[in-house]
């Protein structure tokens, strides 16, 4: 028969590789159902392409920069994704608005549109510090 501490520690591992794998399979389970297409043929994920692939030449440099310094508060492990879909997001807005480059405010706006509103406290900080006036963008807060 088994010592009880080695008893007890197989059941801990066990427990903890059971929780790991849920979390892994919840999040793979969310890619999924976005690669899944939508009534028009494409999937989020394929529009997110398609907005960004349509508007890279719009970006300069110093734009570029700047959506680096508002993804900053994210994490590193999720913010080459947070970058994309904010990309993605001003990329429709620039398309819908017919921009013939991107401005600051097209940049704003798709980072409060594309944030979720529970993130939209670090959002505010950040846009904060950069000294950047939040009036025009009260209605999209809300």
């Amino acid at each position: 028969m088994l010592a009880g501490w080695f008893q007890w520690f197989i059941v801990g591992w066990t427990v903890i590789l059971i929780s790991l794998i849920a979390i892994g399979g919840f999040f793979m389970f969310r890619k999924f159902l976005k690669r899944l297409p939508k009534e028009d043929g494409k999937s989020i994920l394929d529009w997110q392409e398609y907005y960004i692939d349509q508007t890279k030449h719009m970006w300069s440099s110093d734009q570029k920069k700047l959506l680096d310094e508002l993804v900053a508060p994210v994490p590193e492990l999720f913010r080459d994704i947070a970058k994309y879909k904010i990309a993605g997001t001003i990329g429709e807005l620039a398309l819908r608005e017919k921009a013939k480059s991107m401005s600051q405010d097209l940049i704003i706006r798709g980072y409060i549109i594309a944030t979720p509103k529970r993130d939209h406290k670090w959002l505010i900080k950040k846009l904060n510090e950069k000294r950047i006036d939040m009036a025009p963008y009260n209605h999209l807060l809300q």
